[in-house]
């Protein structure tokens, strides 16, 4: 055993090198570069993904629970157009034909979600359990398994049992931490014999932000200031947990590993050679991915969130700061919680220092003294927040690797919407933003950084949340209106396999090939389509559509503006927040 002394040495070692990660990002260096061709490294995971809420549909049979979602969602006003992921996708009752889709792309994973109501209506473990929603998973993840597809499995994806936010408040309450494991422990028990992969949170900013601050998602609280930082310290602390638990009950007998996934858009400097700018972005990219990973990497808050909330919250008058405080043992139990870092990644915002006085009120946008602002060049498919710009991607990655030691990368979500109703299935948008988001998850590869595995986002069209079905993600398009939900392959579906077939973009020439093949390959599917669509048109004049080309409409934006200038809706849904009153 080392003596004290020796110890005290080693854990200042590892602190001064964590500042060292820190200060080791340059800031000042964004190299745009070429295409890069090469394949990525054997045994590299190509998958596609979707979650629970968004896909499955069966919202009351087979003794599902309501979920937060299906309360929220039956609120009129609540969801563009009042839709509601009632139905959806009828994924629940099509596991064979959409694992058939997998299968014809060569899929090497899919990542999807369990639905917390739908094996514990109530949420809570020795009430109910189930055994109908639990054969629906084991139906799921067995056939995945016989048709060589790996299961990574997300245990929360936002749909939380509505009971648990009726009688607890949710993610506000302490309580939630072991009700939450308790959940987490009946799916190791049951699927872990097949799951080796487990992802306990998507995305707590969008939980804890647009759930407990803006309200714009389930269960709609606006509890600004205080109930984002409330639910986030909940999601940590259940997160550390349900790591254990796998830990010391599971890991040696299944053999799996347990990880998170934040979402990360990247902040780049307005101006690369002002410290304010860098400051500033680096700031934004703290609140956001650095508000989860960094107290799972190393034990607490990032330092900028702890300096700029608690001096906010003293300049309001308040006797402590609004960010809640770790004890030195919670500190001590979360740093390390995290096997592999899921990263989901979609787009990029240029940042400023911007300074908010402290009588704007409490915010957590506030909170953060900046600006984001776009450049009305990046590509833009209709969807408001979501700009294609690929060389933020290998930033961030980059990023990451500094900050948190190179820890094992997992992209679970990247992909790119498009906000219209439209026949032409011939996605050209969609087949480019993934080339060139994926090259530069190559490049980063090739900086180092140690990425396994790639998930686009999303295999199907499906519920978009507060947008409803107005914007599509899916490689395979989804038509609503009828009620088998029948799924069209894009030419996106075709270009992905090509990549995947390939490991990569190995040269030029075959590269060029690629897109037409994609582009014949859809032609019949738009003829199949059409066939079903004589109602296309009126269905996008309900949209407010601007008819674009023949049988395609893009959905206005409910501003009606198109580039995004600095903001100062910081309070706003994020529809409105991305934009700048003239």
């Amino acid at each position: 055993m080392l003596p004290q002394s020796m110890l005290r040495t080693c854990h200042l070692l590892v602190l001064m090198l964590c500042v060292s990660a820190i200060e080791d990002f340059d800031w000042t260096k964004n190299d745009h570069g070429s295409f890069y061709y090469g394949v990525f490294p054997t045994g590299f995971s190509w998958g596609a993904g979707g979650s629970a809420y968004q896909t499955e549909g069966a919202w009351n049979v087979d003794g599902k629970g309501m979920s937060i979602w299906d309360a929220f969602a039956h609120k009129k006003g609540k969801i563009f157009l009042n839709d509601t992921g009632d139905f959806s996708c009828e994924g629940y009752h099509k596991v064979k034909d959409d694992i058939s889709l997998m299968k014809d792309m060569n899929l090497k994973h899919y990542r999807f979600s369990i639905s917390w109501p739908r094996i514990l209506p109530t949420g809570i473990k020795n009430e109910n359990i189930n055994e109908k929603g639990i054969r629906y998973y084991d139906d799921l993840i067995n056939k995945l398994l016989e048709n060589k597809i790996t299961p990574i499995v997300t245990l929360y994806h936002w749909d939380l049992p509505q009971i648990l936010e009726e009688k607890y408040r949710g993610w506000q309450n302490a309580s939630m931490v072991n009700l939450f494991n308790d959940f987490a422990n009946l799916c190791f028990e049951r699927f872990g014999n097949r799951v080796r992969h487990w992802i306990t949170f998507n995305n707590p900013w969008s939980i804890a932000v647009e759930g407990y601050e803006t309200g714009e998602h389930a269960p709609g609280l606006k509890l600004r200031g205080v109930g984002a930082y409330k639910a986030a310290h909940h999601i940590i602390k259940a997160h550390a947990k349900v790591w254990h638990t796998y830990d010391t009950q599971w890991r040696n007998k299944q053999k799996g590993l347990v990880g998170i996934s934040l979402s990360g858009d990247w902040g780049e400097p307005v101006d690369i050679s002002n410290q304010r700018d860098i400051e500033a972005a680096e700031r934004y990219v703290q609140f956001y991915m650095g508000w989860f990973a960094t107290p799972l990497f190393n034990g607490d808050y990032p330092q900028v969130m702890k300096d700029y909330i608690g001096r906010k919250s003293a300049q309001q008058g308040l006797g402590a700061s609004r960010l809640p405080v770790f004890t030195a043992q919670e500190k001590s139990y979360i740093r390390g919680t995290c096997d592999f870092l899921g990263i989901g990644h979609f787009t990029t915002r240029y940042i400023t220092q911007k300074n908010y006085p402290s009588g704007r009120g409490n915010s957590y946008f506030t909170d953060r003294d900046l600006a984001e602002l776009v450049d009305p060049r990046w590509p833009d498919p209709g969807s408001e927040w979501l700009y294609s710009v690929p060389w933020g991607f290998r930033r961030l990655l980059n990023f990451v690797k500094k900050q948190y030691g190179n820890p094992m990368i997992y992209v679970t979500e990247n992909g790119v919407s498009e906000k219209m109703m439209c026949t032409d299935l011939c996605d050209d948008w969609r087949m480019q933003y993934f080339k060139d988001y994926i090259n530069e998850m190559l490049k980063a590869i090739k900086d180092g950084v140690n990425i396994k595995a790639y998930t686009a986002w999303s295999l199907l069209d499906k519920f978009e949340w507060d947008e409803g079905y107005s914007e599509r993600f899916g490689l395979y398009y989804v038509d609503f209106r009828d009620k088998n939900k029948p799924r069209y392959p894009k030419a996106s579906v075709q270009y992905y396999k090509s990549i995947i077939s390939s490991n990569g973009f190995p040269n030029q020439r075959e590269l060029e090939s690629w897109k037409g093949k994609a582009i014949e390959t859809c032609s019949s599917s738009n003829q199949l389509l059409a066939a079903g669509k004589s109602n296309t048109s009126h269905y996008s004049e309900e949209l407010g559509g601007a008819k674009t080309k023949t049988n395609c409409y893009f959905i206005q934006s409910l501003t009606g503006i198109l580039f995004v200038l600095p903001l100062q809706l910081e309070d706003c849904p994020r529809k409105i927040r991305n934009l700048q009153e003239s």
